[in-house]
């Protein structure tokens, strides 16, 4: 409890000093918080933009609130963007931790030391982050792994900040006119799931492994991206050991070009890559940054990306996958009356949204965008765009196609990088159009039916016999009698009801027409 109270105080002086109460203050429409807001500028002035100061107060705050600013820079449909541009440059500067804490760790999770499991095992880490670090090391058969360590205690510090954060979420929704949109609280769960994730290395590489198979399956496929094969023998959930991947960085454009690399074609590989990931697999890499992507310099895999770090996966339906290729190929076509209809029939939007004030709204986010050269459209940000005017007509963005595009953007710039000249729609178009080919054409068809076949193959010979006992089943006629023995029975006592009314009403009328008579009426 005072260890929690002490690290409040510490949030708070930061807060202060880098005027994050400003900007919380700013942002209330009340008079308290405006005379308050007085208060607190007095004698002090920045220089530095509220993202930049946002940024640099996290960073001093320590690495759980470094990712937190990182996965709170993916919410694009939530963070501002000048805020979310600035957080999406934080970074993992985390000193590593000793080395003796992590050979306790290899030992405590397969119960002997690192230099009996390895051949040869380097205590010195190559890599540090803020959840883990690397260490590298060769296996008795010859092989050489990387070995990746949980930082020893993180269980306890996330818990105690994730509290910290889950009150001032609180206080951020309560206070603030954009808080209930802005739903911090929500922002702050969806962290707390990455992290837990990040923190259970077997999950990290349970995806690893997944990707692998899925770009291990055709040659064509292998061309395109290696990604580690998973040492489950050696792995836990606080230790992770993987295939060592040698390559070189996705940035160092110069060293890939004097390496032989053809520079445009891994713009375009990047690209393939991602919308395979997304429309084939539904299963996609979501932190595709330079840090974590490396390309191959070895002869026999030239220019081949490498994969790393999967702590951090985005998963799609096949509703996703629909919804996602047929707004692409609609805005393509510019064709903004079917990306309105695909919203209101995604249940996204309420369904008394009107379908040309929706078609209106997406045709002014779209139409200019067609007004610059195609090499310089930005699909992540026409998405991006797409999502904040749903957001106009009551729509609940789905956090995985938040991440979605997030990645999108990345992938965007990081072949932007590679290839100034990168059309990313000449690359994308064919494919999705190929895509949905396979989809609804001959060989989409083909493809279910293979699918369906093995229910099929058990279903089809029992089909006479199950329809034999049906038609048999002589269970169902004393039911169906008894229920037209009951309708008969109604329908009997239905005509005597109108029969006696019918009599009744036939005297009334004669005895009305002898006094009609004996009274004169007629004469």
């Amino acid at each position: 409890m005072i260890v929690t109270f002490f690290r409040l105080i510490r949030i708070i002086l930061i807060s202060i000093r880098y005027g994050l109460d400003e900007l919380v203050l700013s942002g209330i429409r009340h008079p308290v918080a405006t005379r308050l807001l007085k208060v607190v500028r007095l004698g002090r002035k920045y220089n530095k933009p509220r993202g930049e100061r946002l940024r640099l107060a996290l960073e001093s705050l320590g690495p759980i609130f470094v990712k937190f600013g990182q996965v709170l820079s993916t919410r694009r449909d939530l963070v501002p963007l000048d805020i979310a541009d600035e957080l999406s440059a934080l970074q993992d500067r985390v000193p590593p931790f000793a080395s003796e804490l992590s050979i306790q760790c290899i030992t405590k999770a397969f119960g002997k030391h690192p230099n009996e499991l390895f051949a040869s095992f380097d205590p010195v880490p190559v890599a540090s982050a803020s959840v883990a670090q690397v260490h590298k090391a060769v296996l008795h058969d010859g092989k050489v792994v990387a070995v990746k360590v949980l930082r020893p205690g993180m269980l306890d510090v996330i818990e105690k900040d994730l509290a910290i954060m889950r009150v001032f979420a609180g206080l951020v929704q309560k206070l603030l006119p954009d808080g209930r949109r802005l739903k911090p609280q929500e922002v702050v769960a969806e962290f707390d799931k990455y992290l837990h994730d990040e923190l259970d290395l077997q999950v990290e590489a349970a995806n690893c492994s997944q990707l692998r198979r899925n770009f291990t399956r055709s040659p064509e496929r292998s061309r395109l991206i290696m990604v580690p094969e998973v040492i489950w023998k050696l792995t836990s959930k606080t230790v992770f050991t993987m295939e060592w991947m040698d390559g070189i960085s996705v940035s160092q454009t110069d060293r890939l070009r004097n390496q032989g690399v053809d520079i445009k074609k891994l713009a375009r590989m990047g690209v393939e890559i991602f919308f395979t990931q997304v429309f084939e697999d539904g299963f996609f890499h979501a932190d595709m940054h330079p840090g974590n992507i490396l390309v191959s310099g070895q002869p026999a895999t030239l220019g081949r990306y490498i994969a790393l770090d999967f702590g951090i996966v985005g998963s799609l339906s096949e509703f996703d996958k629909n919804y996602l290729a047929q707004n692409f190929l609609a805005f393509f076509q510019r064709d903004y009356r079917r990306v309105a209809q695909l919203h209101i029939e995604s249940g996204w939007v309420p369904a008394t949204t009107r379908e040309e004030e929706l078609e209106a709204a997406v045709r002014a986010v779209c139409e200019p965008h067609f007004d610059r050269p195609l090499s310089e459209i930005s699909l992540g940000q026409v998405l991006m765009r797409l999502f904040q005017t749903s957001r106009r007509f009551n729509v609940e963005i789905q956090p995985q196609l938040v991440l979605l595009q997030k990645t999108l953007l990345n992938v965007e710039g990081m072949g932007r990088e590679l290839d100034p000249d990168l059309d990313l729609w000449k690359t994308a178009k064919p494919f999705l159009e190929k895509w949905m080919w396979n989809r609804i054409g001959p060989k989409g068809l083909i493809e279910r039916i293979k699918h369906e076949a093995p229910q099929w193959s058990h279903l089809i010979p029992e089909l006479p016999r199950l329809v034999h006992a049906n038609l048999a089943r002589d269970h169902s006629l004393p039911a169906m009698t008894a229920q037209l023995e009951a309708l008969n029975k109604t329908q009997l006592k239905t005509k005597r009801v109108l029969t006696v009314v019918g009599i009744v009403l036939a005297l009334n009328a004669f005895l009305f027409l002898w006094l009609a008579v004996n009274a004169g009426l007629f004469n």
